[in-house]
């Protein structure tokens, strides 16, 4: 092979390295092939809840951080399963939790340690009582999951949102 063959050899390589990721990345594009699914969350993203400031809640919200978020759900059946559920979910966040505040709507028993309890003062028409709806720190409703959901799935979630979203700890971590 001459010099001057082996020095175009390099130059196609070279163009090669750059120009193949590209037509990769075109290919993929075109042909919907390899792409990730857009969607992460496990929850119905954004449901046309209103803020939680303008829920018919028959008590006064409790004081929160500004830097937290909220863990909401209707406690209408199963309360002390769902509570318990919940709880120990929260619990799961470890360090984070004290980024998170719970709060049940309904149900008789006695708030769980970190919940705050209320009731409806009336029924909301979009009101669904197997729905957890998870808030961030403005009360806007970020997330809303279908009974029967995993708490994995849940946790998965809030951890990502934690994450994405840093912020004070409460306790001036």
């Amino acid at each position: 092979m001459t010099f001057r063959n082996r020095q175009r050899l390099k130059l196609m390589v070279l163009i090669a390295v750059f120009f193949l990721p590209l037509l990769g990345a075109w290919g993929m594009l075109h042909w919907q092939a390899g792409i990730p699914d857009g969607r992460t969350a496990h929850g119905q993203l954004m449901p046309p809840v209103p803020p939680l400031s303008e829920w018919p809640l028959a008590d006064k919200l409790p004081i929160s951080d500004e830097q937290a978020w909220w863990l909401v759900f209707d406690c209408e059946a199963d309360c002390k399963k769902r509570a318990d559920q919940w709880w120990r979910m929260h619990r799961a966040l470890g360090r984070q939790a004290d980024r998170v505040t719970r709060l049940r709507i309904g149900g008789n028993a006695e708030a769980l340690p970190g919940e705050s309890a209320t009731r409806w003062s009336t029924l909301p028409g979009w009101r669904d009582a197997s729905v957890l709806w998870i808030l961030d720190p403005q009360g806007r409703v970020v997330l809303a999951y279908p009974d029967g959901i995993e708490p994995a799935a849940v946790l998965e979630d809030i951890e990502q949102l934690l994450k994405v979203n840093p912020g004070m700890e409460r306790h001036g971590t």
